[in-house]
């Protein structure tokens, strides 16, 4: 399965302490044999140079690195993405909480009609800290056709009633960067699966971990050999070749394996110790909670998932005094995030 990663960053100067390489990105993504789209992190200084740093960077990839470039309304944003497009560049991305500025702000109209009549791909940042900005990506959408719409981060600030509108807008996309099982599931079950882009958010998380959590999600959530490959990639291909994309049928209708009330408790529990180490904190007493929820009968129908949940967690333990901090999260948190995805999906196959 080619693995196409729709959403990483390179930098070293974002205020909020998360950095990475394009050597380390490199590294990454020879763990799982998979290739990505890569835009700057939060740049003080400006785009112009890491956009361009990142198209020479990409373009010496081998085909690994796809750039795109990051813009804001005020610098001259259509002249540095037609810039960036001719060193190389595949698309935009807008992050309209971490660049300050409104979508609909009007200096971003010569970007969006150049992304209409170059059919590009334009990732817009729709984190939590936003307000609801899924009305304006609907009309950005119908104003321009041509453009190829992807909602970061399962589209939190409003995937909850905008799948309703999915149909009715064949260039909005969804990409899975986001570290919630449920987001992540909730996206596969009410957006068809044409309408998928798998991502990490790098270095947020990473492309084994994205492609691990999104395709055990997939698989949970009933798509098939075909729809699976498209979410890991094959979709992502043509948007970033111009391509028309492939339709391949409505969002699932059921769950491929229904989950039984000992995964229910171990999904929520994992969660519990997932929300401190989000934010750097050892998890304390829940952790406890969550290997209470692993003592099941070895005749329980769930016996497997719950003990591969237990060797992840068997890993964290003999790992976490070793692990370096590397940024806020508290060290081990993948692993955890790998067993509560693990627990949520029974339908996926076990190591």
């Amino acid at each position: 399965m080619a693995l196409l990663d729709a959403h990483t960053h390179v930098g070293t100067r974002d205020p909020d302490g998360f950095t990475a390489t394009t050597e380390e990105l490199l590294g990454s993504l020879r763990l799982c044999g998979g290739r990505a789209v890569v835009f700057p992190m939060v740049e003080p200084g400006g785009y112009r140079e890491p956009n361009l740093r990142c198209a020479r960077e990409a373009a010496a990839s081998g085909g690994v690195l796809t750039a795109f470039a990051r813009l804001t309304p005020d610098q001259e944003p259509a002249a540095m993405l037609a810039e960036a497009l001719a060193a190389g560049a595949r698309g935009v991305k807008l992050h309209a909480s971490g660049d300050g500025f409104d979508l609909l702000d009007p200096r971003l109209e010569g970007v969006f009609s150049l992304a209409h009549e170059r059919r590009l791909p334009v990732v817009l940042h729709a984190g939590p800290e936003l307000g609801s900005i899924g009305a304006t990506v609907l009309s950005l959408c119908g104003r321009f056709p041509g453009m190829r719409a992807v909602m970061a981060h399962c589209a939190l600030t409003d995937l909850m009633w905008l799948w309703r509108h999915v149909p009715a807008t064949p260039n909005l996309f969804f990409d899975t960067s986001w570290w919630s099982v449920e987001h992540v599931m909730s996206l596969l079950r009410l957006v068809p699966p044409g309408r998928v882009l798998l991502a990490s958010d790098l270095p947020y998380g990473t492309p084994l971990q994205a492609a691990v959590c999104t395709l055990r999600c997939a698989v949970q959530a009933g798509l098939d050999a075909d729809q699976l490959r498209c979410v890991a990639g094959g979709q992502l291909a043509r948007l970033l070749a111009g391509e028309d994309p492939l339709e391949l049928g409505p969002a699932p209708a059921q769950e491929a394996r229904a989950m039984s009330p000992v995964l229910d408790v171990l999904t929520s529990s994992l969660y519990s110790v997932l929300e401190p180490m989000q934010r750097g904190a050892d998890p304390g007493t829940a952790l406890d909670v969550v290997r209470h929820a692993c003592r099941v009968a070895d005749d329980d129908p769930d016996a497997d998932v719950v003990a591969s949940v237990r060797h992840l967690l068997d890993l964290y333990d003999e790992r976490r005094g070793s692990l370096r901090r590397r940024n806020q999260f508290t060290p081990g948190r993948d692993l955890v995030l790998a067993a509560a995805f693990v627990a949520r999906t029974p339908a996926a196959p076990l190591p």
